[in-house]
Formats: structure tokens, sequence, C-alpha cells
């Protein structure tokens, strides 16, 4: 069969008859059987897929099929699907069952989107190279003796390696656009707000995002469309109106202000591969005729640290109902309640969300409150304030998505002898600003390096322009 690319080519076939959506699950069915070394599932709803499939093709022939029909994804193991198992990654949450559908899900199974499966990702969305999973790491299909990125790398691998056509994840500081970069494929994380988080497990609640992760810019457009708009279970989720993502364009003869970060074509910090592509795609633009210019954040230096103070903050917080006593993992040689809540916490956690536990507590004591949590609330609306400023002058703002292209399983975790975690944390330096400031941001594939392996280009727009920010990514995609 067909290893289909994009959703447009799988609706032709449908509507032509050459293809079923049964046959369609039938065969990522068999690339997940035949792909099972790269770790990218954690549950693979077999016999549900099939089921869908079957009552997918019969609404087809009655001509009453959702617009999502013969679509087959993967979600993120941190996303509510009631009645299957949910686990974050984490041991913590083993046995878990969830008891409702994230809104964002549900909107997908009612366009008729089959779910095939759940997939990998580092426990509790904390991690850049999905090393951090309870269920072991996944590997990039490209070299799979490298990492996909993080944290969503099962969602991008399973695109990447044609085990579903789409997958939705989330993104907190990169985790959808770095593993998209990683892996060759398309990822974009919404204005926040722009999707409901409802049924979404919490990493950091200001700064979390569900995104799609897929081979078209056309196709995350598309699944942006179905998951937005309002949600009564949500109240940080906008009322905003949703706009045809998939059908916006840019106007052939306007001519766009875009700028560039300096240091992702000049720093010795980025590879020199990914440099001499971002300025590749640089020059194709200012050929097309559009203004491109260099920009300098002040306040780059202070992007990670501010960005770490507060979702380890608020992941102390979020993190708290997990302790054992109503569901989930419990450490039964604890002899009384106290030794409950530490027992089951030291061993249900890994060590790196421990670690950001730990360090969110500490940012959030009495002693040092002020001094971080305080501090880096102020610093972020700085950043904030930066960046309006920015986009008051220019249209986009383009980087590389990553400074480097995927790295040696183990090479960055600090499980290894010489490995620094801190090396980790520096691959998310161009993804969080989108993040901290809550705007849209896009990375599409931008060729690869000399290993092959691929590299990433990042868009950023000012907040609900995702239309006009995926046009423009398509059109990069095509020069």
């Amino acid at each position: 069969m067909t290893l289909y690319r994009s959703f447009s080519a799988v609706q032709t076939d449908l509507q032509s008859g050459i293809v079923t959506c049964r046959q369609l699950v039938e065969h990522y069915l068999d690339r997940i059987a035949g792909h099972q070394h790269l770790n990218a599932f954690t549950d693979v709803y077999t016999d549900e897929s099939r089921q869908q499939a079957d009552a997918i093709d019969q609404k087809i022939s009655q001509g009453t099929a959702g617009r999502l029909a013969g679509m087959v994804i993967g979600i993120k193991d941190v996303l509510s699907y009631a009645n299957h198992p949910l686990r974050a990654g984490s041991k913590i949450l083993d046995g878990f069952t969830a008891q409702f559908t994230a809104t964002a899900i549900q909107r997908l199974i009612d366009a008729d989107a089959i779910i095939i499966g759940r997939q990998n990702c580092d426990e509790f969305a904390m991690g850049s190279a999905n090393e951090n999973s309870a269920f072991g790491p996944v590997r990039n299909a490209v070299d799979t003796s490298r990492v996909p990125g993080g944290s969503s790398g099962g969602s991008a691998v399973a695109v990447q390696a044609g085990l579903c056509l789409a997958s939705i994840g989330s993104d907190t500081g990169g985790s959808v656009r770095q593993p998209a970069a990683f892996c060759g494929v398309v990822g974009l994380k919404p204005t926040y707000g722009r999707i409901s988080r409802w049924g979404l497990v919490a990493y950091a609640s200001s700064f979390d995002c569900i995104g799609p992760i897929a081979n078209t810019t056309h196709d995350a457009a598309l699944l942006l469309e179905v998951m937005a708009g309002h949600d009564e279970f949500d109240s940080t989720v906008s009322s905003q109106p949703i706009a045809e993502y998939s059908q916006a364009t840019l106007p052939d003869n306007k001519k766009l202000r875009i700028a560039y970060l300096r240091d992702g074509v000049e720093s010795t910090g980025v590879d020199t591969s990914i440099r001499q592509a971002t300025q590749r795609s640089i020059d194709a633009l200012r050929n097309a005729g559009h203004t491109v210019e260099p920009v300098e954040l002040s306040l780059v230096n202070s992007l990670l640290p501010v960005y770490y103070i507060l979702t380890t903050a608020e992941a102390s917080s979020n993190l708290s109902r997990f302790d054992g006593v109503r569901y989930g993992y419990r450490d039964k040689s604890a002899p009384e309640l106290l030794a409950l809540y530490k027992q089951t916490r030291t061993t249900g956690f890994g060590a790196e969300v421990r670690r950001r536990i730990l360090l969110g507590t500490f940012a959030l004591s009495a002693s040092y409150y002020d001094a971080y949590y305080t501090k880096a609330q102020q610093v972020r609306r700085l950043i904030r304030e930066e960046t309006e400023r920015l986009f008051a002058q220019y249209d986009f703002l383009l980087s590389p998505t990553t400074p480097t292209t995927a790295f040696a399983i183990g090479e960055k975790n600090d499980r290894t002898a010489r490995a620094d975690p801190l090396q980790q944390f520096l691959a998310d330096i161009f993804t969080v600003q989108a993040n901290v400031v809550g705007y849209p941001a896009l990375s599409i594939p931008n060729g690869t390096d000399e290993n092959g392996l691929p590299i990433g280009l990042q868009l950023m727009a000012p907040p609900f322009r995702e239309g006009e920010l995926v046009a423009l990514g398509e059109r990069i995609m095509n020069y």
C-alpha cells in the first residue's frame, strides 16, 4: 500500500475507492508491528481502531463522514482518553485508567479521526530527548542510535516512520517543535489558549499547549482547526473565532517584514550545518522580495532561567497530587502514611521529574520565593514586552528550531558518566520564547546535515496568527 504523507492524498483515494479506512488501519498496524524497535507506542488500539475504521467506512458510503474521516492519528501519553490507560510516561500512574476524554481528542473523534494508539514521551513531558520515559527511550527512525527529541518524541517518530498520518503532542517549552525538527516533520505550537487544555496532564499550566505533528503544514493546520475553540471546562481557553487555518494564504504581492535571530546564523554554539541551512532560507525569502533583517533579544540569556524557574515551580504544585493514595503506583512496603508519601514519590517518579519538583519547591519556598519565583515572573513580563515591540516592526520571527541535529542516545543524559544535564536544556534555547510569551510557533523541515539528520526551521508570529504562520511555512518549504 502507498505510504501516505498527506491527508489530501488519503481523501482522494478514499473517494475513488482505491483504499478503505479499514485497509489504512491494517497498513498502519502492520508498520507499527514492524517498527517496534523505535519504541514509539506504549499502547496500540488494534481492535478498537479496526472497529472505528469499519464504522467510518460505513459513514463514507452514506455520505455522512466527518472532515477527518480516514485520518489515522496517535496521541501522546499525556492526553486523557476515557477508559484507556493514561500514564504520562511514568511509573507513578501505573494501572491508572482515564475517566474522561480530553476536549481536543473528543473533537478529533467527533470529526471521525481514527486513534490508533498512545505514544511514548518523556515522563510528565519533562525532557528534550525522550530518554526520561518509564517505558524506555524512543529511537529516531533516521538513525536509531539517536534521540528523536522530546518530550513528544514518540509522536514525532510515529509520523516520521509512517506509523500514523499525524500525532497530537503537547508543547511546554518546545516539546512539539523540537522533536519535529529532529525527525524532519512539521510541528505546530498554537497561541496559548487556542486549544483547550482540559484533559491534558499538567506540567506547567501557564506554558502547556496541545499541538499537532504532521507531514505537511496543511494537515497541522487542519488538526488545529478541529481542536481549537471555546471550552466550558477550561477557563484559560480563548473564545476568539476559529479561522480556516488550513485554507490560509499569503497574497503573492504582499512583501513581508521578517526578523531573524542573529545568533541563529552567527553563533558558534549552533551547528555549522544548521546555520548554513537557516541562511539559505533567509536568502530565499530575500530573493522573493521580502525584507529579512537580523535582530537581537536583549533578554535572550534570561529565557532559559525564567522558563525553568517558572515551569519547575508550577510542576511542583501540579505533581503534588500524585501520592499513591487514591490511584496509580503505591509503595506497599511503607509502614505509615508519611513513609507512604515519601517512598511512593521517590520510587514512582524518575530522576528528571524528581529534580524538577525539588527545584520548583525550592523556588517556591518562603526564603527564596521573592528571589526566584517573583523575579522570574517580572522578567517574563519584560520578555513579553520586548517581544511585543519586535512584532510591532515585523510580521514574523525566524530562527533555527534547535542548535544541533539529533544527538546520540545517552550523550546528554545525566545518567551517563560524562554527561552534563544542562547541555540537554540548551536544546530548547530557540523554542522556549514562544511558550514564555504565549505566541504561536511552527517548525518545518529545512534540509539535512552531512550525516543525513533532519534540520528544522522555526517561525513565530503574533497571537492568533496561525493561518499566516502555516501559509509562510508552506511557502518556504516550496522554495
